[in-house]
């Protein structure tokens, strides 16, 4: 069973990370839909606006609390989430709260929890986040459902709608787990984690790819050469979690090319930004995909070390 310690800093971690993703993907919902479904365009916004107030809380009772290792990963946030930020508001006309990144920049972390209110407020924090994604899970469903019966026209792919579908869905499982109090098997987390980013991971590159202007014929074929590499390493991860393959083996192959495409998504996210990449790719979500192979990266690491 958790201890009152873990499951502040575990919740609160999460939330972190995973609250900002679940409030972009809602501005890329947003954003994506025709005039005919403004009343899709004004669900997500709400979701959006929602997730802002959910993040905001997370922050603000993450100071002095949250592991340094957290705040340092660049899964909160990266030297360019400010600035994807407000030069996505700019093309969108969508207003972005990016007062929130301001107040992210400035946390510190590794203090006492040992405080029964804060405790109190985090399980609080927690159900009221069970409750959004459950909606936020169902809104992407019929959103999923009805491009794929030819009944609704959004920008953005039937895959990438599964892709964040998964992501939420992710999120919810381990908040639950996290809400019952229960421990962390490594090994069993490892083996799901890897099958799961690697899966994230591959499909990132797919959209790149399909983004890119088809000019950009190098990046093209580099993002492609990751779809390929990552959608091994998923077949790898399974394989290591039927016990047909040493998962040290696959955690060093998937660390090594996390820190590739990593490298790589740093690279496109800048260029964008300084108008060097032709492609339509959102500003934030260069930096979005980047914070989830930072996240990533930090876990490879503590699966490195333990399993």
């Amino acid at each position: 069973m958790l201890t009152s310690d873990e499951f502040i800093k575990q919740s609160l971690a999460l939330h972190l990370f995973f609250a900002r993703i679940m409030k972009e993907h809602s501005f890329f919902l947003q954003i994506g839909f025709t005039a005919k479904d403004y009343n899709l365009t004004n669900q997500a916004d709400a979701f959006r606006k929602s997730f802002d107030a959910l993040l905001a809380t997370a922050v603000e009772l993450s100071n002095g609390v949250i592991n340094p290792d957290i705040l340092q990963s660049g899964e909160v946030i990266t030297p360019y989430t400010l600035k994807a930020e407000r030069a996505s508001a700019y093309y969108t006309g969508v207003p972005i709260q990016t007062d929130i990144t301001q107040a992210e920049a400035g946390l510190a972390g590794d203090g006492m929890t040992n405080n029964a209110i804060l405790e109190q407020r985090v399980h609080y924090l927690n159900n009221s986040a069970i409750q959004l994604i459950n909606s936020l899970i169902q809104f992407k469903s019929v959103i999923l459902s009805n491009m794929l019966s030819c009944n609704l026209f959004t920008v953005n792919y039937p895959l990438l709608i599964d892709h964040i579908l998964r992501e939420a869905r992710f999120y919810l499982s381990l908040l639950q787990k996290i809400q019952n109090r229960e421990d962390v098997n490594i090994k069993k987390e490892a083996y799901e984690q890897e099958t799961f980013w690697n899966r994230i991971m591959a499909e990132h590159s797919k959209f790149i790819r399909g983004l890119l202007d088809p000019t950009e014929n190098d990046l093209i074929v580099t993002a492609n050469n990751f779809g390929n590499e990552f959608d091994q390493l998923t077949m790898q991860a399974k394989q290591a979690m039927d016990q047909t393959l040493p998962l040290n083996e696959v955690t060093a192959k998937s660390l090594s090319a996390t820190k590739r495409i990593r490298d790589f998504k740093t690279a496109g996210t800048q260029g964008i930004l300084e108008c060097k990449i032709k492609s339509i790719i959102i500003p934030l979500l260069g930096d979005h995909v980047l914070r989830e192979s930072n996240h990533y990266l930090r876990l490879l690491d503590m699966f490195a070390r333990t399993v």
